[in-house]
């Protein structure tokens, strides 16, 4: 295995990042060297560290949860907006969202989700939405103006160019970028932060690291979302995600409610910031 002695990571970073998998996701290279940093003291083999690092990867891109045509839906919004034709607009944002579980979940209730959300925080001014994934294009949902400064962090590089597309056509300011939210939480101020069935895959990549990231967020309010079931179906999940939320707000000055919504659950974290 190549060692550099100047940076022992960053031959093993560039292999990884120009690989078939993910050379077109155009990976930041802090993530796959935050993992690095994050399983080489645990393994005493390199090759099972770089294992782990490669699997952690796939948990964290989830190619498996589906993805949009990114060149093809970029053509059909442009057509959609230049036709003048909202309403298609909204179909060709649906078929964004369908093209991803973790949004796909949400199609039939997503008038419904955003109106309880917003009636229970007020509608917002700044959204910071982490770890967005295809999130964003739920937009023509959301009952919001094009004056919402709308602030979405992805890792994967052509979905952050797409919402960008889309946010400029929407008239909205191109503020998706991409950035490890882990390795640098956002700066920017908010009343809310979408933290939209991402928590429990947080765990995953590292455990405990949900708390800082929560802290960091300038924000009034966090919705943690959370699915209620398993991909397959056959696991209740409510509780698992509870003691999750628990787990991370055990000690802090915030209040906690819930929203119960068909296939998830939020946590309104409310964190007093600003307030």
């Amino acid at each position: 295995m190549p060692h550099p002695s100047d940076d022992p990571y960053q031959t093993w970073i560039s292999q990884i990042r120009t690989s078939k998998k993910y050379r077109e996701v155009d990976l930041p290279e802090e993530t796959v060297r935050s993992l690095f940093e994050q399983e080489m003291p645990r393994h005493r083999n390199p090759k099972d560290a770089l294992q782990a690092v490669r699997e952690k990867l796939h948990n964290i891109v989830a190619p498996y949860l589906g993805d949009p045509d990114y060149t093809l839906m970029a053509k059909e919004l442009e057509e959609a907006f230049a036709d003048g034709d909202p309403q298609m607009v909204k179909f060709i944002c649906a078929q964004i969202l369908a093209a991803h579980a973790s949004t796909r979940e949400r199609m039939d209730i997503l008038e419904e989700f955003y109106r309880r959300i917003f009636a229970t925080i007020g509608r917002p001014a700044r959204i910071l939405d982490v770890a967005c994934g295809l999130n964003p294009f739920a937009f023509p949902w959301m009952g919001l103006s094009n004056m919402v400064e709308y602030h979405a962090y992805d890792l994967h590089h052509p979905r952050v160019e797409l919402i960008n597309h889309y946010f400029r056509l929407q008239g909205l300011q191109p503020l998706a970028r991409v950035q490890d939210v882990l390795v640098r939480p956002p700066e920017e101020t908010a009343e809310v932060a979408f933290l939209f069935k991402e928590a429990h895959r947080i765990e995953q990549r590292q455990k405990g690291a949900n708390l800082p990231l929560w802290q960091a967020l300038k924000v009034r309010y966090i919705l943690v979302s959370l699915p209620l079931e398993s991909l397959s179906g056959k696991h209740n999940l409510m509780e698992r995600q509870r003691h999750l939320v628990q787990q991370v707000t055990q000690g802090q000055p915030w209040h906690v409610s819930e929203m119960i919504f068909k296939n998830e659950i939020i946590f309104v974290v409310d964190k007093g910031y600003g307030a």
